[in-house]
C-alpha cells in the first residue's frame, strides 16, 4: 500500500512541476514581446515569472525525491534485463532540472534587461519540456528496453 501512495504523490508532484515548466517559458515569450517603455507590463510579467519559478522549483524537489524512492527503495528498474528505460528516464529528468536552472538564468536576464533573444526563440525553448514528456511517458508505460 505504501508503494501506491509514493507513486501517487510522485505523479501529483510531477504534474504540478510540469505545469510550471509549461507556463514559465510562455511568460518569457510575453516578456520578449513587451514594447520598450511599457514598464508596468514588464514588471507584472517579471513578478509572475519570479513567483512561478519559485513555486515550480519547490514542486520539483518532492517529485525528484519520490522518484528516487520509487527507483532505489522499491527497486523500479534496478534488477534484471530490460531496465534501460529507467536510465534514459533519469537522464531526461536531469535535463529537466538543467532546464529549470536555465529558466532561472533567463529570468535574471529579463530582470537585468540583458535579454537578446526574440519571442520566436522562446516559443521554441518552450517546446523542450513537451518533447521530453513525450519521450518519458512511453518509457515509463511501455518500458521498451
Amino acid at each position: 500500500m505504501a508503494f501506491q501512495w509514493v507513486l501517487t504523490w510522485h505523479i501529483i508532484f510531477v504534474i504540478a512541476w510540469y505545469a510550471g515548466l509549461f507556463y514559465l517559458p510562455r511568460i518569457f515569450v510575453n516578456l520578449a514581446m513587451v514594447p520598450e517603455g511599457s514598464t508596468a507590463e514588464r514588471d507584472r510579467l517579471l513578478l509572475m515569472g519570479r513567483k512561478l519559478y519559485r513555486f515550480t522549483h519547490i514542486l520539483m524537489w518532492p517529485a525528484i525525491v519520490l522518484g528516487l524512492v520509487l527507483w532505489l527503495y522499491y527497486g523500479i528498474g534496478l534488477h534484471g534485463p530490460g531496465n534501460g528505460w529507467i536510465h534514459t528516464k533519469v537522464s531526461l529528468v536531469v535535463l529537466l532540472v538543467i532546464y529549470m536552472f536555465w529558466c532561472k538564468r533567463i529570468l535574471r536576464q529579463f530582470e537585468q534587461g540583458t535579454n537578446t533573444r526574440s519571442h520566436k526563440w522562446y516559443r521554441w525553448f518552450n517546446e523542450i519540456p513537451t518533447i521530453i514528456l513525450f519521450i518519458i511517458i512511453p518509457l515509463v508505460v511501455i518500458k521498451p528496453f
